[in-house]
């Protein structure tokens, strides 16, 4: 099968996810112009990849923050003060759900399960998953990538 093949025939839309995460990981986002030359590369309309990528939230379409926040959104989350944790955050990081900090160091968003229920409340940091989670470690660890990234300007 060439590379140029359809992904989109055959049950490959499982191909087309690992494309689209390699492009994301070395971009840092999807842009416009490599979602068109992925179009053109596996012959699929741009609209049916911006259907992907608009379903999917580990997708984005915008650049991101060096640190991505991914908080849970299951109800063992919030039933576990996982609503307490998001405010804190949006409140902390003067940002919305969706939104990057203006230093560009925090982007934010909720996403459904992450498969910590047992854990509860958790959230995604930079795909890695952080658990029982409190205020006061979600202030620790906020603190610490402040610093990290005052540290690398200097």
């Amino acid at each position: 099968m060439s590379e140029r093949t359809n992904l989109m025939e055959g049950g490959k839309d499982e191909i087309l996810l690992n494309v689209l995460h390699r492009a994301q990981e070395k971009h840092g986002y999807l842009s416009e112009s490599v979602l068109k030359k992925i179009s053109s590369k596996y012959s699929i309309p741009i609209a049916k990849l911006y259907g992907v990528v608009k379903f999917y939230t580990m997708f984005h379409t915008e650049p991101q923050g060096k640190n991505i926040i991914e908080i849970c959104g299951s109800p063992s989350c919030v039933l576990n003060n996982g609503i307490s944790l998001e405010q804190f955050l949006k409140s902390e990081l003067k940002i919305k759900i969706g939104e990057t900090t203006q230093d560009k160091l925090f982007s934010l968003y909720k996403t459904s399960c992450i498969g910590c229920c047992d854990e509860a409340p958790a959230m995604l940091l930079n795909r890695k998953p952080c658990t029982r989670l409190t205020i006061d470690s979600l202030k620790a660890t906020i603190e610490n990538l402040r610093k990290e990234a005052g540290e690398k300007k200097e």
